[in-house]
């Protein structure tokens, strides 16, 4: 196990929010070693002992339900280095130390292909490990130029491309469920399954991060990496081990086996909008182009819906949605599992048999399914619901998550060619997105979201307009 952690970026609020709490839950479970240290890595000019009293700041916000002794435990090892995290020398000083250093870039992902390069420079110690925050890259091109910078600084098996999605329980219920009940697998593909349908929907605005999200909007910051990953845990097929290789494996699978994209599947199977002013939860919440460090012009969307379809034995005529949105009317994180109804009802109750649903909540932690049977009335058919509470987990996401950098597992990271993937399934919507065949649309803030969609007239008329204009004449010889 690495017992030393470098943090890139360390003064951010991942850090304060994030990493600091997912620490002292590991130093209170035993799981990190007496000689633990944290070194923070930022441009500030602090001392070390100025970012140890920032350190028992943030867990006192944000890890206050951790006991005293964890939290002072984490701060005493503690200690700081002001550095320009893309320059070699500076990098050199920050990793110094006894033995290899898992180093955490909780950095714009921007800056990536610099920090990496410096720290190609500076070197590393043998055994060393390298954590990325989502996104990977910022399309296919740099995705692929960022894996090779990776591959001439450490082992593939040393670069752990984290997403904290896959290390929070409910997620991982979504594979335990589906593998340990005989009762589902059966029926776990396209024959009984019309669609799922995975939904991020939060009342959360913007809150000051604009600095970040103005630059990546909805699609990238939820549906190319987070929606993408929950895709696979229901459409993979059974891995034979939960070992990094197995499991990894029939991920990249499920996303190599997603059909491509034409423009006129983009104008008709994607969506995008953006919210106005309106209320919240008794609060008024400005439009978003009016939020503070926006830029209008960049035309960033707080809402993306991508319908997506597998080629593939298990799931040929099923419907994949992906769908994330911020500052709606309510929070709604799940998994929605939506199966096909009952060919023909052979009595003559009254009401509707509604097609069953199994629902993983995914925030808060839940299992739902809904059924059809006789309600109070012997002959009026009703929604029935059994539900299933969760245990709390053991320890937060990302303290998984950092417990498996520190001990080298790197089961639930992101593999190099999946990133790639998941950037292939995507570009065709970024590419139609920024030549506009799809409108970016509107909705009050406390809304549901867009209005259902006629079918896109602007889209189609935009696109029908952009395959009839004239080409360029050749350039001149």
């Amino acid at each position: 196990m690495i017992d030393r952690l470098a943090v890139f970026g360390a003064t951010g609020d991942l850090t304060a929010r994030y990493l600091l709490p997912a620490l002292a839950a590991l130093q209170e479970a035993g799981h990190l070693g007496g000689g633990f240290q944290l070194t923070g890595v930022s441009r500030e000019d602090w001392s070390s002992e100025q970012f140890r009293e920032w350190m028992a700041a943030q867990l006192d916000r944000h890890g206050g339900t951790y006991p005293a002794g964890a939290r002072q435990a984490l701060v005493d090892g503690g200690r700081y280095v002001q550095a320009d995290v893309t320059n070699a020398a500076d990098l050199t000083a920050a990793v110094a130390g006894d033995g290899p250093v898992a180093v955490y870039l909780a950095l714009p992902p921007a800056l990536f292909p610099r920090v990496v390069t410096a720290l190609h420079e500076a070197g590393l110690p043998m055994g060393s490990r390298v954590v990325l925050e989502k996104p990977f890259g910022e399309d296919l091109a740099s995705a692929r130029e960022l894996n090779e910078l990776l591959e001439d600084l450490v082992p593939e098996q040393a670069v752990f491309r984290v997403d904290h999605f896959l290390a929070m329980t409910t997620v991982q219920n979504v594979l335990g469920s589906r593998l340990a009940n005989r009762v589902l697998e059966p029926i776990w593909n396209s024959t009984h399954i019309a669609e799922v349908e995975i939904t991020w929907d939060e009342t959360l605005a913007l809150e000051g991060r604009a600095g970040y999200y103005d630059h990546v909007g909805a699609l990238k910051d939820m549906i190319q990496n987070h929606l993408l990953q929950l895709l696979c845990l229901v459409a993979m097929e059974p891995p034979i081990t939960l070992g990094e290789r197995d499991l990894r494996d029939r991920k990249v699978d499920v996303l190599r086996s997603v059909r491509p994209l034409t423009e006129y599947d983009v104008v008709h199977r994607t969506r995008r909008a953006r919210y106005l002013a309106g209320r919240i939860g008794g609060h008024d919440i400005p439009a978003y182009v009016d939020e503070e460090g926006v830029r209008g012009e960049r035309r960033t969307e707080t809402f993306a819906e991508v319908e997506l379809e597998l080629d593939s034995w298990r799931w040929a005529g099923t419907t994949f949605r992906l769908r994330s949105g911020k500052a709606l009317k309510e929070d709604r994180k799940e998994v929605a599992v939506r199966f096909r109804a009952v060919p023909h009802l052979p009595f003559g109750h009254g009401g509707e048999a509604l097609p069953n649903v199994l629902r993983f909540q995914l925030e808060p932690e839940g299992l739902i399914l809904d059924l059809t049977g006789i309600g109070s009335q012997a002959h009026e058919l009703t929604p029935l619901s059994l539900t299933a509470g969760m245990e709390p987990p053991d320890l937060p996401a990302y303290g998984r998550l950092l417990l498996d950098v520190l001990h080298g597992d790197p089961a639930l990271s992101i593999r190099g060619d999946e990133a790639q993937e998941a950037w292939r399934v995507l570009e065709p919507v970024l590419d139609a997105w920024e030549k506009d065949l799809v409108p970016l649309e509107e909705y009050p803030a406390g809304s549901d979201g867009p209005q259902p969609p006629s079918p896109y007239e602007d889209g189609l008329q935009r696109r029908e307009d952009l395959l009839h204009e004239p080409a360029a004449p050749p350039d001149d010889v």
